[in-house]
């Protein structure tokens, strides 16, 4: 059984990562931060009393199931509604977020950049998030659970409930589309 602490201090560790990729999904911050904070929720409500160890999978899968009832309450909405556009999320109501704060430190706290590396690496994850969004849903969710939440092929299948080899065919066609994407824009390894 997870101690209160135990429970705290994952829900600490997932809950950054966890809304970037709720936001790749429904390009909405609102509704990215109340789908982590219902997953969080429902893990100590309901899942609290199981050990530890199964806590990160136990979250990613509820986090997944969220977002797809969150989708799924969207379609409802605008098949009752004539007026759509109340109910679409908009990529530009401050849909963004800081795209450093993705890099990694060097350990000094210096910056060792020039302001024309950073500038350049700036439109370069900008590049890489924007062609995340564009990835088919299963592809995307495959590509941020295995390369964003480093969770092994196994663990993926779970939380996303299907195959290993689904997580496999997922991924590869996402980084093929990247990789293909962002050499279109200049952009190479």
């Amino acid at each position: 059984m997870a101690t209160e602490q135990e429970l705290a201090d994952l829900l600490r560790s997932v809950e950054k990562r966890a809304f970037k990729r709720t936001l790749y999904h429904v390009r909405d911050e609102n509704a990215a931060l109340d789908i982590v904070q219902d997953s969080m929720m429902k893990l100590a409500e309901h899942y609290g009393d199981k050990p530890a160890a199964q806590l990160p999978l136990l979250f990613q899968r509820i986090l997944s199931n969220s977002t797809l009832d969150w989708f799924r309450r969207q379609k409802s909405r605008k098949a009752l509604f004539s007026n759509l556009s109340d109910f679409e999320s908009a990529d530009d109501e401050g849909g963004s977020f800081d795209l450093l704060e993705s890099l990694v430190a060097n350990g000094t706290g210096e910056s060792v950049e020039s302001a024309e590396d950073s500038t350049r690496r700036a439109e370069i994850l900008h590049q890489i998030e924007t062609q995340i969004q564009a990835l088919p849903a299963r592809q995307r969710e495959a590509f941020l659970m295995r390369y964003w939440e480093e969770m092994d092929v196994a663990e993926t299948a779970a939380a996303m409930g299907c195959s290993e080899g689904s997580v496999k065919t997922h991924c590869s066609r996402a980084v093929q589309a990247l990789a293909k994407a962002l050499r279109s824009k200049g952009i190479t390894p």
